[in-house]
This record gives structure tokens, C-alpha cells and sequence, in this order.
């Protein structure tokens, strides 16, 4: 259920709603924007049918949400989330290009590697540290080590950084060195990591899972944000279908979808999507051009030599043509790169 408060409405009577839903069993979570005040009600909001919350002082309308996610829709919040990370604006009219390696493999080829992206335009680094694996004998990644490779690439080229956690153990290091915590495909429904990077406003890149419906992805966004983390991005990154010419099959039809039932930003990864680089960037143009808020684009200075996904990572040359066509296609959608 979704409680719109009038303009103007102060602080004690917001309060004074909140503590009256907190009475009947329910949580809430209120969103500020320029002009409306918006409580959000969390729980089984049934026993709110005969409640008579229009009398409230400040109360301007009840609305019920019939989809299962609420925090997530439009009803909540009717403009677009725009997530700040570190300076790094995500959302809005800017398009935000996270770009760098799979996997982190050494220092100076990190840092290397964040130099070139950063010099063509790319405003995120992206690496992985800790590496999802499907065989247990491919590169596993570097850990704790690969993240401190980040946080100096960091420090030399000014980039926030965005990496992939798998452990809620290992949630602290990422807190304390990541700028953006990317929950992958195949953590979209390890329901406990979510209720643990929930409590914590750090942003989050939420990937869609292999075989993952628009609803699913949207309800472990959910999860997130009804923790209380309001910095939620969705990420777009292909699913699995019957087509094996290519890895995966990349859903640009989720984009403006998302962006019609929800708020949050949305990313698209062509690189893991594709699963070949020449793809990548005819990808990452469409992408641009039906409405993404951003790319995850991998690039790697010896794609042959990469210790995971060189055949899909771009050569920083390759990279920097894209970026030239990619401002181009924002320009004519009305956005800014």
C-alpha cells in the first residue's frame, strides 16, 4: 500500500502515521521527493482494508499496490532514482559506463587497465575479485588482494569501483573498499546475502539471474530495499534460452519494461550477454539507444592472456571507438554521456 502525504505535511504527522502502522504490525519506508511525501507499507497491509488512514492529519490518498514489490514500483516513487556513488552520478540523464577487467589479475595491469578506460570516458571501474565459477578448476579470482589492486586503481585514476561479492562473510571488506557491491546472476535469489547487503546503504548492482522472469529480478530488488537500502541498480545481463550461437540471449526488451514498472536504474552488461567481443559493442549501442542508464562493458589489455572472459573484453583501442559512437546514440536519445 502506498500513503501519499500532502505537500507541506510535517514531520510529526508523518510520524504520527508511522508510529499508528507500527501499532498494527507493519513496517514503512518513506520516500521524500520536491513536492509529495510518500509512506510505503511493508507486510501483509490486509488489515489496512478497514482502517480509516485518510483522516490522518496530512494524508492525501491510500493507494493499494497490487504487485508484490512496492518499494521497487512506480506507485511508490513516480521519478527515476538517481544513485550517487562517490560523485559518480547513476540515473537522471546521465549514462554511466562501468568498464574494466573480469578479473583482477595483477596490480599494474589493474591499474593499467583503469588508466585506459578512465582516459576514454568510462566514469566506473569494474573488476572481480572474487569470480563465480561454473568448473571448480577455472580462476577463482585473487579475493581480499584483488580488491586492494582496485582500491589503488582507485586512488591513481579517481574511478569508484564496482565488484562482484559471493559471501556475506566477506561483506566488510566490501564496505570498507568497494564503491558499488554487484550482486551477480547467480546470487540474484541467495535470499540471505540480499536481507545481509539490505542493511547497509551502500549501492548495490543487482544482475538479473540466468533464467530469471522480470518479477523475480524485481522482488530480490525488493529484498534489498526493504532492508533499507534505497541504492538499488538492475542490470540486465542476458538469460539462458535454446539459441547456442552466442552465450547468452540478451534481453533488451527488459529495459524500457523495467524502466516503465520501476524506478531504478538499469544497466546492461553486453559482454556477458554476447559472450563474444565482436558483439559487444552493436549490443552496448542498442542498449544506449532503448533507454539503459548505463553499461558493464569488460576490457583487457591481452584479451589472449586474460585468466577469465578474454574472448568477450574489448582492447582498450576498441573500447575508445565505442565510446566515440556511444556519446552519439546518447546525444540523439536525449542523453548525456
Amino acid at each position: 500500500m502506498i500513503i501519499v502525504m500532502k505537500p507541506g505535511v510535517t514531520d510529526q504527522d508523518v510520524e504520527h502515521l508511522v508510529e499508528r502502522l507500527r501499532e498494527l504490525g507493519l513496517q514503512s519506508q518513506i520516500s521524500t521527493g520536491e513536492e509529495r511525501t510518500v509512506v510505503g507499507v511493508i507486510g501483509d497491509d490486509r488489515i489496512l482494508q478497514n482502517q480509516p488512514l485518510t483522516v490522518f492529519p496530512g494524508v492525501e490518498s491510500v493507494t493499494p499496490v497490487l504487485a508484490p514489490w512496492k518499494l521497487v514500483s512506480r506507485e511508490f516513487q513516480k521519478h527515476d532514482s538517481v544513485i550517487d556513488v562517490n560523485g559518480v552520478k547513476v540515473g537522471g540523464t546521465k549514462i554511466a559506463i562501468m568498464a574494466g577487467p573480469c578479473a583482477v589479475e595483477k596490480k599494474e595491469l589493474t591499474v593499467g587497465i583503469a588508466k585506459e578506460v578512465s582516459s576514454a570516458g568510462a566514469s566506473i571501474l569494474r573488476g572481480g575479485a572474487y569470480k563465480p565459477r561454473t568448473s571448480p578448476y577455472s580462476f577463482q579470482g585473487l579475493g581480499q588482494e584483488g580488491l586492494d589492486y582496485l582500491v589503488e586503481a582507485r586512488k591513481q585514476t579517481g574511478l569508484p569501483v564496482v565488484s562482484e561479492i559471493l559471501d556475506a562473510r566477506d561483506l566488510g571488506h566490501f564496505l570498507e573498499k568497494a564503491d558499488i557491491i554487484q550482486i551477480g546472476a547467480r546470487n540474484m535469489q541467495n535470499f540471505e546475502l540480499l536481507k545481509e547487503v539490505g542493511d547497509y546503504d551502500k549501492p548495490v548492482l543487482l544482475k538479473r539471474g540466468l533464467s530469471a522472469t522480470i518479477k523475480e529480478l524485481l522482488l530480490s530488488a525488493e529484498y534489498l530495499m526493504s532492508r533499507g537500502n534505497r541504492n538499488v541498480m538492475l542490470c540486465e545481463r542476458g538469460i539462458r534460452t535454446f539459441e547456442t550461437q552466442y552465450r547468452n540471449t540478451l534481453d533488451l526488451t527488459a529495459v524500457p519494461t523495467l524502466k516503465e514498472m520501476t524506478h531504478l536504474p538499469v544497466i546492461v552488461d553486453p559482454s556477458h550477454a554476447t559472450g563474444k567481443w565482436n558483439l559487444v559493442a552493436p549490443m552496448a549501442k542498442a542498449a544506449i539507444a532503448c533507454g539503459a542508464d548505463g553499461l558493464l562493458i569488460e576490457v583487457h589489455s591481452n584479451p589472449e592472456c586474460a585468466l577469465c572472459d578474454g574472448e568477450e573484453s574489448l582492447k582498450p583501442s576498441r573500447f575508445r571507438d565505442l565510446m566515440a559512437s556511444l556519446k552519439l546514440i546518447a546525444q540523439a536519445v536525449g542523453r548525456d554521456l
